[in-house]
Protein backbone atom coordinates (compact mmCIF):
# COMPACT_ATOMS: atom_id res chain seq x y z
CA UNK A 1 0.00 0.00 0.00
CA UNK A 2 1.25 3.40 -0.94
CA UNK A 3 1.49 6.34 1.52
CA UNK A 4 -0.58 8.64 1.49
CA UNK A 5 0.02 12.33 2.89
CA UNK A 6 -2.61 15.40 3.20
CA UNK A 7 -0.35 17.96 1.48
CA UNK A 8 -1.03 21.48 2.95
CA UNK A 9 -0.78 23.35 -0.12
CA UNK A 10 -3.28 21.58 -2.69
CA UNK A 11 -5.49 20.85 0.57
CA UNK A 12 -5.68 16.65 -0.18
CA UNK A 13 -4.10 14.03 0.49
CA UNK A 14 -1.78 12.58 -2.20
CA UNK A 15 0.26 9.71 -3.09
CA UNK A 16 4.28 10.33 -1.51
CA UNK A 17 6.25 9.78 -4.42
CA UNK A 18 9.89 11.17 -3.84
CA UNK A 19 11.99 12.85 -6.27
CA UNK A 20 14.51 10.33 -6.02
CA UNK A 21 13.77 6.63 -5.35
CA UNK A 22 14.61 5.05 -2.20
CA UNK A 23 14.95 8.32 -1.03
CA UNK A 24 13.58 11.22 1.39
CA UNK A 25 14.53 14.68 1.54
CA UNK A 26 12.94 16.47 4.42
CA UNK A 27 13.29 19.88 6.09
CA UNK A 28 11.31 20.79 9.66
CA UNK A 29 12.07 24.47 10.89
CA UNK A 30 13.05 23.88 14.51
CA UNK A 31 13.19 26.63 17.62
CA UNK A 32 13.73 29.96 17.81
CA UNK A 33 16.29 29.71 20.56
CA UNK A 34 15.20 32.69 23.21
CA UNK A 35 13.36 30.53 26.01
CA UNK A 36 13.05 26.94 26.71
CA UNK A 37 10.62 24.35 25.00
CA UNK A 38 7.21 23.93 25.67
CA UNK A 39 4.51 21.01 24.99
CA UNK A 40 3.92 22.70 21.49
CA UNK A 41 7.42 22.09 20.45
CA UNK A 42 7.24 18.57 21.80
CA UNK A 43 4.76 17.67 19.49
CA UNK A 44 6.04 18.89 16.18
CA UNK A 45 9.50 17.06 17.48
CA UNK A 46 7.66 14.10 18.35
CA UNK A 47 5.57 13.99 15.15
CA UNK A 48 8.19 14.49 12.62
CA UNK A 49 10.78 11.79 14.67
CA UNK A 50 7.52 9.40 13.75
CA UNK A 51 7.28 10.27 10.37
CA UNK A 52 11.17 9.90 9.80
CA UNK A 53 11.17 6.79 11.79
CA UNK A 54 7.92 5.31 9.45
CA UNK A 55 9.79 6.38 6.19
CA UNK A 56 12.41 4.70 7.23
CA UNK A 57 10.97 1.80 8.23
CA UNK A 58 9.54 1.40 4.74
CA UNK A 59 12.89 1.15 3.25
CA UNK A 60 13.73 5.08 2.40
CA UNK A 61 17.11 6.80 3.34
CA UNK A 62 16.25 9.66 4.69
CA UNK A 63 17.96 13.05 4.90
CA UNK A 64 16.56 14.69 7.76
CA UNK A 65 17.20 18.90 8.26
CA UNK A 66 15.93 20.16 11.07
CA UNK A 67 17.27 24.16 11.64
CA UNK A 68 18.35 26.62 14.88
CA UNK A 69 17.05 29.89 14.28
CA UNK A 70 19.68 31.50 16.60
CA UNK A 71 19.33 35.15 15.23
CA UNK A 72 15.81 37.17 15.58
CA UNK A 73 14.10 39.72 16.95
CA UNK A 74 13.16 37.07 20.34
CA UNK A 75 17.01 36.36 20.66
CA UNK A 76 17.87 39.94 20.80
CA UNK A 77 15.73 40.76 23.30
CA UNK A 78 15.83 38.39 25.65
CA UNK A 79 20.05 39.02 25.52
CA UNK A 80 19.05 42.73 26.27
CA UNK A 81 17.12 42.03 29.27
CA UNK A 82 19.53 39.62 30.60
CA UNK A 83 22.29 41.83 29.48
CA UNK A 84 24.33 39.08 27.58
CA UNK A 85 24.63 38.78 24.05
CA UNK A 86 22.85 36.65 21.77
CA UNK A 87 25.31 33.69 21.06
CA UNK A 88 25.22 32.96 24.81
CA UNK A 89 21.50 32.92 24.62
CA UNK A 90 21.26 30.71 21.61
CA UNK A 91 23.60 28.32 23.23
CA UNK A 92 21.72 28.06 26.33
CA UNK A 93 18.57 27.27 24.86
CA UNK A 94 20.06 25.00 22.07
CA UNK A 95 21.68 22.89 24.98
CA UNK A 96 18.28 22.99 26.66
CA UNK A 97 16.29 21.51 23.43
CA UNK A 98 18.89 18.65 23.35
CA UNK A 99 18.29 17.84 27.11
CA UNK A 100 14.46 17.82 26.65
CA UNK A 101 14.39 15.70 23.07
CA UNK A 102 16.56 13.45 24.53
CA UNK A 103 14.49 12.63 27.31
CA UNK A 104 11.24 12.38 24.99
CA UNK A 105 13.27 9.43 22.84
CA UNK A 106 13.33 12.08 19.87
CA UNK A 107 16.05 11.25 17.38
CA UNK A 108 18.39 13.84 15.60
CA UNK A 109 17.83 15.43 12.46
CA UNK A 110 20.77 13.85 10.08
CA UNK A 111 21.49 18.05 9.73
CA UNK A 112 20.50 20.99 12.36
CA UNK A 113 21.98 23.84 10.93
CA UNK A 114 22.42 27.01 12.87
CA UNK A 115 21.09 30.63 10.72
CA UNK A 116 24.31 32.17 11.90
CA UNK A 117 26.58 29.94 10.16
CA UNK A 118 24.52 30.06 6.83
CA UNK A 119 24.59 34.23 5.99
CA UNK A 120 26.66 33.20 2.56
CA UNK A 121 23.67 30.69 1.40
CA UNK A 122 20.90 33.57 2.55
CA UNK A 123 23.18 36.42 0.69
CA UNK A 124 22.93 34.43 -2.31
CA UNK A 125 19.34 34.13 -2.32
CA UNK A 126 18.86 37.78 -1.43
CA UNK A 127 21.20 38.81 -3.96
CA UNK A 128 19.27 36.79 -6.74
CA UNK A 129 15.88 38.28 -5.64
CA UNK A 130 17.08 42.01 -5.98
CA UNK A 131 18.80 41.20 -9.55
CA UNK A 132 15.17 39.68 -10.63
CA UNK A 133 13.52 42.88 -9.30
CA UNK A 134 11.71 41.22 -6.98
CA UNK A 135 13.32 42.56 -4.08
CA UNK A 136 14.25 46.20 -3.13
CA UNK A 137 16.64 48.13 -0.95
CA UNK A 138 15.68 50.69 0.97
CA UNK A 139 17.98 52.62 3.74
CA UNK A 140 19.89 49.47 4.28
CA UNK A 141 17.61 47.08 4.09
CA UNK A 142 16.15 44.75 1.95
CA UNK A 143 12.58 43.70 1.09
CA UNK A 144 10.27 41.05 -0.67
CA UNK A 145 8.04 42.44 -2.99
CA UNK A 146 4.69 40.40 -2.16
CA UNK A 147 2.98 41.84 -5.44
CA UNK A 148 5.86 40.51 -8.19
CA UNK A 149 4.92 36.60 -6.38
CA UNK A 150 1.88 35.92 -8.71
CA UNK A 151 0.99 32.79 -6.28
CA UNK A 152 1.72 34.95 -2.64
CA UNK A 153 -1.29 33.27 -0.70
CA UNK A 154 -1.61 29.53 -2.25
CA UNK A 155 -0.44 27.77 0.93
CA UNK A 156 -2.51 29.42 3.36
CA UNK A 157 -5.71 30.60 1.15
CA UNK A 158 -5.28 34.09 1.65
CA UNK A 159 -5.75 36.76 -1.19
CA UNK A 160 -3.46 39.68 -0.80
CA UNK A 161 -6.11 42.02 -2.31
CA UNK A 162 -8.52 40.73 0.79
CA UNK A 163 -5.23 41.01 3.36
CA UNK A 164 -4.68 44.69 2.17
CA UNK A 165 -8.49 45.77 2.66
CA UNK A 166 -8.58 44.25 6.22
CA UNK A 167 -4.68 44.78 7.27
CA UNK A 168 -3.50 46.01 10.45
CA UNK A 169 -0.12 45.98 10.22
CA UNK A 170 2.54 48.37 11.70
CA UNK A 171 2.62 50.71 8.42
CA UNK A 172 6.30 51.76 6.75
CA UNK A 173 5.68 54.17 4.99
CA UNK A 174 8.72 53.06 2.74
CA UNK A 175 7.48 49.96 1.78
CA UNK A 176 5.72 49.50 -1.83
CA UNK A 177 3.27 47.02 0.05
CA UNK A 178 2.59 46.94 3.71
CA UNK A 179 2.91 43.08 3.61
CA UNK A 180 6.58 42.97 2.03
CA UNK A 181 8.68 41.13 4.56
CA UNK A 182 12.22 41.79 5.41
CA UNK A 183 15.39 40.17 3.94
CA UNK A 184 17.85 41.49 5.70
CA UNK A 185 17.49 44.12 8.28
CA UNK A 186 20.51 46.99 8.24
CA UNK A 187 22.45 46.97 11.35
CA UNK A 188 21.23 48.70 14.30
CA UNK A 189 23.58 49.75 17.69
CA UNK A 190 23.88 46.48 20.19
CA UNK A 191 22.31 44.00 17.50
CA UNK A 192 24.93 40.84 15.50
CA UNK A 193 25.17 42.04 12.11
CA UNK A 194 27.44 40.36 8.99
CA UNK A 195 28.73 42.51 6.12
CA UNK A 196 26.85 42.51 2.68
CA UNK A 197 25.99 44.49 -0.30
CA UNK A 198 23.27 46.18 1.19
CA UNK A 199 25.73 47.20 4.44
CA UNK A 200 26.05 45.97 7.29
CA UNK A 201 22.92 43.89 9.21
CA UNK A 202 21.25 40.46 9.61
CA UNK A 203 18.80 37.78 8.03
CA UNK A 204 15.38 38.37 8.29
CA UNK A 205 13.45 35.09 9.71
CA UNK A 206 11.73 33.88 6.03
CA UNK A 207 14.81 34.06 4.53
CA UNK A 208 16.75 32.01 7.13
CA UNK A 209 15.21 28.55 5.59
CA UNK A 210 15.48 29.08 2.61
CA UNK A 211 18.93 29.77 2.77
CA UNK A 212 19.37 26.70 5.15
CA UNK A 213 17.21 23.84 3.16
CA UNK A 214 18.48 25.21 -0.27
CA UNK A 215 21.96 24.47 0.74
CA UNK A 216 21.08 20.59 2.23
CA UNK A 217 18.48 20.08 0.16
CA UNK A 218 18.79 21.50 -3.48
CA UNK A 219 15.84 23.97 -4.73
CA UNK A 220 13.10 21.31 -4.82
CA UNK A 221 12.93 18.91 -2.10
CA UNK A 222 10.07 16.23 -0.80
CA UNK A 223 8.35 17.49 2.78
CA UNK A 224 8.21 20.57 4.66
CA UNK A 225 6.80 20.24 8.54
CA UNK A 226 6.10 22.41 11.11
CA UNK A 227 3.54 23.53 13.39
CA UNK A 228 0.00 24.85 11.96
CA UNK A 229 1.12 28.35 13.25
CA UNK A 230 3.79 28.34 10.65
CA UNK A 231 1.53 28.66 7.68
CA UNK A 232 1.57 32.11 7.59
CA UNK A 233 3.42 33.94 7.27
CA UNK A 234 6.57 31.97 7.50
CA UNK A 235 6.02 29.16 5.10
CA UNK A 236 3.88 31.83 2.63
CA UNK A 237 7.35 33.58 2.19
CA UNK A 238 9.24 30.91 1.97
CA UNK A 239 7.81 29.69 -0.60
CA UNK A 240 7.31 32.92 -2.18
CA UNK A 241 11.21 34.44 -2.15
CA UNK A 242 12.41 30.95 -2.54
CA UNK A 243 10.38 30.09 -5.82
CA UNK A 244 10.73 33.39 -7.35
CA UNK A 245 14.91 33.03 -6.78
CA UNK A 246 15.38 29.57 -8.11
CA UNK A 247 12.20 29.73 -10.49
CA UNK A 248 11.64 25.79 -9.38
CA UNK A 249 8.50 24.22 -7.06
CA UNK A 250 10.05 25.03 -3.70
CA UNK A 251 8.46 21.78 -2.14
CA UNK A 252 6.15 18.71 -3.13
CA UNK A 253 4.18 18.03 0.29
CA UNK A 254 3.89 20.42 3.04
CA UNK A 255 2.96 18.61 6.24
CA UNK A 256 1.76 20.59 9.85
CA UNK A 257 1.03 19.38 12.69
CA UNK A 258 -1.99 21.10 14.68
CA UNK A 259 -1.62 22.64 18.17
CA UNK A 260 -1.22 21.32 21.71
CA UNK A 261 -4.27 23.10 23.93
CA UNK A 262 -4.19 23.08 27.71
CA UNK A 263 -7.33 21.93 29.35
CA UNK A 264 -9.30 23.39 27.26
CA UNK A 265 -8.10 26.46 26.07
CA UNK A 266 -5.02 27.65 23.72
CA UNK A 267 -1.74 27.67 25.39
CA UNK A 268 -0.25 31.20 26.13
CA UNK A 269 1.98 32.85 28.51
CA UNK A 270 -0.89 35.59 29.12
CA UNK A 271 -3.19 32.97 30.26
CA UNK A 272 -0.59 31.18 32.64
CA UNK A 273 -1.03 27.48 31.49
CA UNK A 274 2.20 28.00 29.08
CA UNK A 275 3.35 24.44 30.01
CA UNK A 276 7.40 23.40 29.40
CA UNK A 277 8.71 19.68 28.48
CA UNK A 278 10.80 19.57 31.68
CA UNK A 279 8.41 20.86 33.93
CA UNK A 280 5.96 18.07 32.73
CA UNK A 281 8.49 15.00 32.35
CA UNK A 282 8.75 15.77 36.22
CA UNK A 283 5.67 14.38 36.91
CA UNK A 284 5.04 12.49 33.42
CA UNK A 285 6.89 9.11 32.12
CA UNK A 286 8.55 10.76 28.65
CA UNK A 287 6.92 7.45 26.87
CA UNK A 288 3.57 8.75 28.27
CA UNK A 289 3.73 11.72 26.97
CA UNK A 290 4.49 10.35 23.33
CA UNK A 291 2.22 8.27 23.88
CA UNK A 292 -0.17 11.29 24.89
CA UNK A 293 0.71 13.31 21.76
CA UNK A 294 0.36 10.54 19.19
CA UNK A 295 -3.01 9.72 20.49
CA UNK A 296 -4.51 12.12 18.03
CA UNK A 297 -3.76 12.46 14.55
CA UNK A 298 -0.86 14.34 14.03
CA UNK A 299 -3.50 17.49 12.16
CA UNK A 300 -5.81 17.50 14.59
CA UNK A 301 -5.56 19.61 18.31
CA UNK A 302 -4.82 17.43 21.25
CA UNK A 303 -5.82 18.76 24.68
CA UNK A 304 -3.28 18.22 27.22
CA UNK A 305 -5.35 17.95 30.55
CA UNK A 306 -3.98 15.60 33.88
CA UNK A 307 -6.64 13.33 33.07
CA UNK A 308 -5.24 12.86 29.41
CA UNK A 309 -2.19 12.13 31.14
CA UNK A 310 -3.13 9.45 33.87
CA UNK A 311 -5.01 7.63 30.97
CA UNK A 312 -1.96 7.83 28.76
CA UNK A 313 0.18 6.51 32.25
CA UNK A 314 -1.92 4.06 32.43
CA UNK A 315 -2.08 2.94 28.66
CA UNK A 316 2.09 2.75 28.82
CA UNK A 317 1.80 0.06 31.79
CA UNK A 318 -0.30 -1.92 30.06
CA UNK A 319 1.80 -1.90 26.96
CA UNK A 320 4.96 -3.14 29.46
CA UNK A 321 2.85 -5.15 31.37
CA UNK A 322 1.88 -7.23 28.15
CA UNK A 323 5.22 -7.14 26.89
CA UNK A 324 6.49 -8.45 30.52
CA UNK A 325 4.12 -11.12 29.81
CA UNK A 326 4.64 -12.02 26.76
CA UNK A 327 8.50 -12.27 27.47
CA UNK A 328 7.53 -15.10 29.92
CA UNK A 329 6.27 -17.57 27.26
CA UNK A 330 8.53 -20.18 27.15
CA UNK A 331 10.97 -18.09 28.75
CA UNK A 332 11.93 -15.58 25.81
CA UNK A 333 10.14 -14.09 22.80
CA UNK A 334 12.46 -11.23 21.74
CA UNK A 335 12.44 -10.79 18.12
CA UNK A 336 15.73 -12.50 16.50
CA UNK A 337 16.04 -15.28 19.20
CA UNK A 338 12.98 -17.51 18.09
CA UNK A 339 13.08 -16.30 14.78
CA UNK A 340 9.47 -14.84 14.62
CA UNK A 341 7.98 -12.64 12.08
CA UNK A 342 5.90 -9.85 12.20
CA UNK A 343 1.63 -10.94 11.75
CA UNK A 344 -1.79 -9.02 11.34
CA UNK A 345 -0.92 -6.49 14.03
CA UNK A 346 1.98 -5.19 12.25
CA UNK A 347 0.39 -4.96 8.78
CA UNK A 348 -2.44 -2.66 9.99
CA UNK A 349 -0.50 -0.88 11.74
CA UNK A 350 1.37 0.08 8.94
CA UNK A 351 -1.65 0.25 6.69
CA UNK A 352 -2.86 2.90 9.25
CA UNK A 353 0.31 4.87 9.18
CA UNK A 354 0.46 4.45 5.25
CA UNK A 355 -3.24 6.76 5.38
CA UNK A 356 -1.32 10.21 6.75
CA UNK A 357 0.68 8.76 9.40
CA UNK A 358 -2.66 8.10 11.61
CA UNK A 359 -1.09 7.16 14.61
CA UNK A 360 -3.91 7.35 16.69
CA UNK A 361 -5.56 4.81 14.70
CA UNK A 362 -2.30 2.84 15.35
CA UNK A 363 -2.40 2.82 18.57
CA UNK A 364 -5.83 1.72 18.54
CA UNK A 365 -4.70 -1.40 17.01
CA UNK A 366 -1.95 -1.79 19.29
CA UNK A 367 -4.02 -1.78 21.99
CA UNK A 368 -6.29 -4.52 20.35
CA UNK A 369 -3.50 -6.69 20.55
CA UNK A 370 -2.85 -5.97 23.87
CA UNK A 371 -6.39 -7.14 24.91
CA UNK A 372 -5.82 -9.57 22.80
CA UNK A 373 -3.00 -11.39 24.12
CA UNK A 374 -4.00 -10.85 27.64
CA UNK A 375 -7.15 -12.57 27.06
CA UNK A 376 -5.44 -15.42 25.52
CA UNK A 377 -2.58 -15.62 28.30
CA UNK A 378 -5.34 -15.65 30.89
CA UNK A 379 -7.70 -18.24 29.27
CA UNK A 380 -4.86 -20.37 29.35
CA UNK A 381 -4.19 -22.57 32.70
CA UNK A 382 -2.04 -25.24 31.13
CA UNK A 383 1.14 -25.34 29.29
CA UNK A 384 0.56 -23.10 25.98
CA UNK A 385 0.02 -25.07 22.98
CA UNK A 386 3.03 -24.58 20.34
CA UNK A 387 0.50 -23.12 17.97
CA UNK A 388 -0.23 -20.22 20.55
CA UNK A 389 2.97 -19.72 21.52
CA UNK A 390 3.92 -18.94 17.98
CA UNK A 391 1.04 -16.61 18.05
CA UNK A 392 2.54 -14.82 21.19
CA UNK A 393 5.74 -14.82 19.76
CA UNK A 394 4.37 -13.04 16.10
CA UNK A 395 2.88 -10.96 18.61
CA UNK A 396 5.49 -9.99 20.71
CA UNK A 397 7.67 -9.04 16.92
CA UNK A 398 4.73 -6.66 16.14
CA UNK A 399 5.06 -4.92 19.47
CA UNK A 400 8.27 -4.52 18.99
CA UNK A 401 8.12 -3.17 15.30
CA UNK A 402 5.03 -0.85 16.62
CA UNK A 403 7.48 0.33 19.60
CA UNK A 404 10.33 1.73 17.24
CA UNK A 405 7.99 3.44 15.09
CA UNK A 406 6.31 5.32 18.11
CA UNK A 407 9.13 5.81 20.03
CA UNK A 408 8.30 4.01 23.39
CA UNK A 409 9.22 0.48 24.90
CA UNK A 410 12.96 1.89 25.15
CA UNK A 411 13.81 -0.29 28.00
CA UNK A 412 12.65 -3.93 29.57
CA UNK A 413 9.25 -4.06 31.42
CA UNK A 414 11.46 -4.70 34.49
CA UNK A 415 13.55 -1.43 33.96
CA UNK A 416 10.36 0.35 33.80
CA UNK A 417 8.38 -0.74 36.73
CA UNK A 418 11.78 -0.24 38.66
CA UNK A 419 12.64 3.00 37.50
CA UNK A 420 8.18 3.86 38.00
CA UNK A 421 8.63 2.75 41.62
CA UNK A 422 11.82 4.94 42.32
CA UNK A 423 9.95 7.98 40.56
CA UNK A 424 7.41 7.80 43.24
CA UNK A 425 4.53 7.22 41.02
CA UNK A 426 3.24 4.14 43.02
CA UNK A 427 3.35 3.79 46.23
CA UNK A 428 5.72 0.83 46.93
CA UNK A 429 4.18 -0.90 50.09
CA UNK A 430 2.03 -4.29 49.05
CA UNK A 431 -0.66 -5.64 51.28
CA UNK A 432 0.31 -9.21 50.67
CA UNK A 433 -2.73 -10.89 51.03
CA UNK A 434 -5.00 -8.38 49.59
CA UNK A 435 -2.95 -9.30 46.26
CA UNK A 436 -3.87 -13.08 46.97
CA UNK A 437 -7.14 -12.10 47.15
CA UNK A 438 -7.13 -10.59 44.04
CA UNK A 439 -5.15 -13.12 42.16
CA UNK A 440 -7.96 -15.35 43.49
CA UNK A 441 -11.12 -13.60 42.28
CA UNK A 442 -9.12 -13.20 39.26
CA UNK A 443 -8.90 -16.80 39.00
CA UNK A 444 -12.34 -17.04 39.73
CA UNK A 445 -13.60 -14.84 37.08
CA UNK A 446 -11.48 -16.82 34.79
CA UNK A 447 -13.30 -19.85 35.47
CA UNK A 448 -16.33 -18.33 34.85
CA UNK A 449 -15.03 -17.16 31.92
CA UNK A 450 -15.76 -13.28 32.77
CA UNK A 451 -12.69 -11.99 30.98
CA UNK A 452 -13.63 -8.49 31.47
CA UNK A 453 -13.74 -8.37 35.81
CA UNK A 454 -10.29 -10.53 34.90
CA UNK A 455 -8.94 -8.22 32.70
CA UNK A 456 -9.69 -5.32 35.58
CA UNK A 457 -8.10 -6.66 38.02
CA UNK A 458 -4.83 -7.53 36.13
CA UNK A 459 -4.89 -3.66 35.34
CA UNK A 460 -5.66 -2.50 38.79
CA UNK A 461 -2.54 -4.79 39.90
CA UNK A 462 -0.08 -3.75 36.93
CA UNK A 463 -0.86 -0.15 38.10
CA UNK A 464 0.11 -1.15 41.65
CA UNK A 465 3.70 -1.97 39.84
CA UNK A 466 2.31 -5.82 40.57
CA UNK A 467 3.05 -8.32 37.77
CA UNK A 468 1.76 -11.70 37.29
CA UNK A 469 2.84 -14.65 35.97
CA UNK A 470 0.61 -17.37 35.32
CA UNK A 471 2.32 -21.20 35.35
CA UNK A 472 0.91 -24.42 35.11
CA UNK A 473 1.13 -24.65 39.12
CA UNK A 474 -0.63 -21.37 39.90
CA UNK A 475 -0.40 -17.67 38.93
CA UNK A 476 2.77 -16.12 40.93
CA UNK A 477 3.10 -12.15 41.18
CA UNK A 478 6.08 -10.24 42.42
CA UNK A 479 6.83 -6.19 42.26
CA UNK A 480 8.00 -5.01 39.36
Amino acid sequence: MPIRIYNSLTKKKEIFESLEPGKVTMYVCGPTVYDSCHIGHGRSAVVFDVIGRYLESKGYVITYVRNFTDVDDKIIRRAQEMNTDCATISEKYIKEFYEDMDALFVRRATIEPKATEHIDAILRIIGTLVEKGVAYEIDGDVYFSVESFEGYGKLSGRKLEDMEAGARVDVDERKKNPFDFALWKGAKPGEPSWDSPWGKGRPGWHIECSGMSSQYLGKTFDIHGGGKDLIFPHHENEIAQSEAAFGVQFVRYWVHNGFVNINHEKMSKSLGNFLLIRDILKTYHPEAVRLFLLSSHYRSPVDFTPQAMEEAETALEKIYGVKARMESVNGDSRTGENGASTGDYWHRFQNAMDDDFNTAQGIGILFEMVRNVNRALDESDENLPPEKISEIRSAYSDLSEMGVILGILNTDAETYFQRKKERGLQDASVDAAWVEQMILERKEARKAKNWKRADEIRDELVRMNILLEDRPEGTIWKIG
